[in-house]
């Protein structure tokens, strides 16, 4: 009994740990994470050197819409989707995987994170509050994140039609609609279909 007790409690201090690695709100965590909030204050003060950050979660689903922002978000959605197909583990931890899968990509393009984990979670929450749906682009197939209520037939996304402040992003390689997928080559199949299949559109 007290064996389980501790293997658990291990468990649920890996995780904290996992998710203040990743920059969590603190309470996110006191939601996920069997630790009082005494302990979680400590992990985070130990691992970090500070205090966690005060104030109120992001509530607005207005910035997922902004055009770096809804690229992003787009390719980290379809990847937390992929996961979730393919994995019966707990949503926290395909939620992990899948901000750590998106952390992966864009490094690998030579390009900086827009989606901080907080905001990636909260997305995931718009999503089951039936909040944010996802659009087929009809010109690339690609898959975006889009209001509820604007989900229509004729969408085009931000990368075949981006705005004209785009280029002055503050990126190494801003994607242009014409090159969508050689800056993203696999990060571009996420985009496509949950499953990884192009063929997979809705």
């Amino acid at each position: 009994m007290s064996t389980k007790s501790v293997l658990s409690d291990a468990r649920e201090v890996q995780l904290a740990v996992s998710l203040i690695e990743l920059g969590a709100r603190l309470q996110f965590m006191e939601a996920n994470v069997g630790l009082s909030r005494e302990r979680l204050i400590r992990l985070y003060k130990e691992l970090r050197g500070v205090s966690p950050p005060k104030g109120l979660l992001p509530y607005s689903t207005d910035w997922y819409m902004t055009w770096l922002a809804n690229i992003h978000s787009s390719m980290f959605y379809g990847m937390y989707q992929f996961m979730k197909k393919h994995s019966d583990e707990e949503q926290i931890h395909v939620l992990i995987k899948s901000y750590r899968l998106y952390l992966e990509q864009v490094e690998s393009q030579g390009g900086e994170a827009v989606l901080d984990f907080t905001r990636a979670q909260m997305m995931v929450r718009f999503f089951d509050s039936d909040l944010l749906h996802q659009c087929t682009c009809t010109r690339c197939a690609g898959r975006y994140v889009t209001h509820a209520y604007d989900t229509r037939q004729d969408y085009v996304c931000v990368l075949c039609r981006p705005p004209s402040r785009a280029g002055k992003a503050k990126l190494n390689k801003t994607p242009a609609a014409s090159d969508s997928q050689s800056m993203y080559p696999t990060s571009a199949t996420y985009l496509l279909d949950p499953a990884g299949d192009p063929h997979g559109l809705h």
